[in-house]
């Protein structure tokens, strides 16, 4: 599953002696110096050139790097031909580069960002999205159905997922850039359609998005029903395939819900206000009937809570109960319509009298009986929290209050919408300078911003210490480009 947390950043030293190299700044340098701006110039440029023309294939990113380039990872192991979709992959780095163009127009940017929608392209399957990876290596390849070239077979892989915003990042990643260069892209353009196209198709009834998708369901199979409790649920893990199931875990739901709206503001077309909608009212419909007015992780095809992984079961859930109030909130604010906000008082007053006693809620409540649940560390369900696994949050914080504030925030305001807003310069002030000093002395001379760390999936006596990731240059890059467009 996806974090989000940025890593922490390691000073580097020495190397500056070459012509070609950014010189050392005092922290008196005052903001706004117009050493400190050619300094940052000069450092995006060169941290974007290595990026592009060292670290991608062809325009395409994983996590992390080994500091020589010779290992590399996404969620899992990828080859020197291998691009992760995942967040912070691919869209995020074309995000990132795509948002330092609109605010410095450097012309290097938005010929990086190129190369990455362009790389996203060559990974869209013939289901209209995007698997977690995508191969370029011929071989590697043939095992996939991709567009554009065609490749594989019948039988070759073509599951597209929305799972942790894969396909979703890469749509609202395509779409910003096809808006940023005036649609006149074609090769981008006709694959963001087809895209969206068959993320409408695959839209149920009820307005739910399944976790993965090949085709376009059957609606008989899907029937239009509130949520419910089952009579009874398996105390064990089924352990059986979940991708068909309704799922807000991971924010699926959430990000499936903005990417439709995104290509509403972007295109105008209101076919994809049609779809949010019925996206919201599926998350109306999904909120489940007293005692527990709150939300489930994943339903099955006649609303009732399943199971997912073997650490997921059919229960309540503290967590992304709080997901999807925000999604709710942000529906309110970009449709206008309260509707969308009334479930939210029942759900947050009944997860206040759920609080644990430290004050975080229970990822899992128990159906009905709304008794905390967990997994020991051989993943048996229990009502005890003194033997749980650590790879997953059965305890999470409590944002109740937050939750609470923008909810009558917007019921003060009435609707703002936000977004498909486009970057804007900051304010300049000491704070943004002295930002943009230390990622510049962070970076070394080759461009690259290199840090303490390990890749999971290397091999035990590769002993891998330094690593390059792209949440750090994703975070640096911003930091510049803030700094350039604030400066000038």
């Amino acid at each position: 599953m996806l974090r989000r947390d940025f890593c922490r950043f390691a000073l580097l030293a020495g190397g500056w002696a070459s012509l070609h190299q950014v010189p050392r700044l005092s922290a008196a340098n005052e903001a706004g110096d117009a050493a400190l701006r050619r300094s940052a110039e000069e450092a995006l440029r060169r941290a974007v050139t290595f990026f592009d023309q060292e670290v991608s294939i062809e325009g395409g990113y994983v996590w992390a790097y080994a500091e020589d380039l010779t290992l590399r990872e996404g969620e899992g192991k990828a080859t020197p031909q291998t691009a992760w979709v995942q967040p912070p992959g691919t869209p995020s780095v074309g995000m990132a580069l795509l948002q330092a163009y609109h605010l410095t127009k450097a012309p290097l940017c938005l010929q990086a960002a190129t190369r990455t929608a362009h790389a996203l392209v060559k990974g869209q399957l013939v289901s209209g999205g995007w698997d977690y990876r995508i191969e370029f290596a011929p071989q590697a390849r043939s095992r996939y159905r991709y567009r554009k070239p065609p490749t594989g077979g019948e039988k070759a892989a073509n599951s597209s997922t929305l799972d942790d915003d894969n396909t979703q990042s890469a749509l609202r990643f395509l779409m910003m850039y096809d808006r940023e260069t005036g649609m006149k892209d074609e090769v981008v353009h006709e694959a963001v359609t087809y895209g969206l196209d068959a993320l409408l198709a695959v839209q149920r009834p009820n307005g739910g998005w399944p976790q993965r998708f090949v085709a376009p369901p059957d609606p008989k199979e899907y029937p239009d029903v509130p949520a419910s409790y089952p009579d009874d649920w398996p105390r064990q893990w089924p352990n059986r395939p979940y991708g068909d199931c309704y799922t807000i875990n991971d924010n699926t739901q959430a990000d499936a819900l903005a990417t439709v709206l995104l290509a509403w503001r972007i295109y105008g077309d209101e076919k994809y206000l049609v779809s949010a909608r019925r996206a919201g009212e599926f998350l109306l419909k999904a909120q489940m009937p007293d005692p527990q007015p709150a939300w489930a992780q994943q339903y099955d095809a006649h609303m009732q809570p399943c199971w997912a992984r073997k650490f997921e079961p059919p229960a309540i859930t503290g967590l992304e109960s709080q997901g999807v109030m925000r999604a709710l909130i942000t529906l309110f604010h970009e449709t206008g319509e309260k509707r969308f906000l009334e479930p939210i008082p029942r759900a947050i007053e009944y997860l206040r009298r759920s609080l644990l006693p430290d004050g975080r809620l229970a990822r899992f409540y128990e159906l009905k009986t709304n008794q905390p649940i967990y997994f020991t560390r051989d993943y048996r369900l229990t009502t005890s929290d003194a033997d749980m696994p650590t790879h997953y949050a059965f305890k999470v914080g409590n944002e109740l209050d937050a939750i609470q504030r923008a909810y009558e925030e917007a019921l003060r305001s009435g609707p703002r919408p936000r977004l498909g807003r486009l970057p804007t310069a900051p304010r300049l002030s000491a704070s943004l300078a002295a930002q943009a000093r230390r990622v510049i002395e962070q970076l070394d001379e080759r461009g690259r911003w290199v840090e303490s760390g390990r890749l999971k999936t290397a091999p035990a006596d590769a002993r891998v210490t330094r690593i390059i990731t792209t949440r750090t240059f994703i975070q640096n890059l911003r930091i510049l480009a803030n700094y350039l467009a604030a400066s000038s």
